[in-house]
């Protein structure tokens, strides 16, 4: 075959496409499970930061299996039903009716008692946002969160995935004094809102402040009847 050709030229160019392809493609079939790997870890270190622990890639795995007692699935009724607790899709859940959604919790032990962590899932200016919330035994005292997002911008929205922003969270109410759910209320320093359900919001980051609000009372308002029962 003439290798000045054009022939030449295409079979050429296309082997090496079929092969770099099929490279590529074997390289990410052996890396999946690492990756996976990773955002199982990386999960495992936001849902016990929530409540206030530590841990980094090498120990996260040991702690998360010593501190979280319990996992398990409810739903819309509170009522707890078959599936693990850490497989759950938060994105494909909340494109749900809110009947339908199957509502992670685990439990974690701590010196100061029983805490529950919740999965929360919203969107903020950019793009998806979320995080988990941990609630005292008594379903209304918030003990940690902690948050994060795809791509809200930096300096601004981004800031929800501070300790800055994230710390004033815990000692908040879910509930008023008459046992109605309000949430958590973002607000500017300056608006009136009941302290015990108010953090302050982030300047110039207004709209991603208020999609974590809205993310905050629907999946709170998803966990309602979860609340009522181990309030009983």
């Amino acid at each position: 075959m003439d290798t000045n050709g054009n022939k030449y030229t295409f079979i050429y160019a296309s082997a090496m496409v079929i092969l770099v392809a099929a490279i590529l493609a074997i390289t990410a079939i052996k890396l999946k499970p690492l990756q996976q790997k990773n955002i199982n870890i990386e999960k495992k270190q936001n849902i016990l930061s929530s409540v206030g622990i530590s841990s980094t890639v090498s120990d996260a795995e040991s702690i998360f299996a010593e501190k979280i007692v319990n996992s398990y699935i409810v739903n819309f009724s509170g009522e707890q039903i078959e599936g693990e607790a850490f497989n759950i899709d938060l994105k494909s859940e909340r494109a749900k009716p809110e009947a339908d959604r199957k509502l992670p919790v685990y439990e974690c032990k701590t010196e100061e008692g029983t805490k529950y962590i919740l999965p929360m899932y919203g969107a903020g200016l950019w793009g998806p946002i979320w995080g988990y919330v941990s609630v005292n035994d008594d379903m209304n005292t918030l003990y940690g969160a902690v948050f994060a997002h795809a791509g809200e911008t930096p300096g601004l929205g981004a800031e929800i995935s501070t300790s800055a922003f994230q710390k004033p969270f815990k000692g908040k109410k879910i509930f008023d004094e008459n046992g109605s759910l309000v949430s958590i209320i973002v607000a500017k320093a300056s608006e009136n809102a009941p302290e015990e359900h108010k953090v302050d919001g982030i300047s110039g980051g207004t709209i991603t402040g208020k999609g974590l609000q809205a993310m905050l009372l629907n999946d709170f308002t998803s966990y309602k009847a979860f609340f009522t029962k181990k309030k009983q």
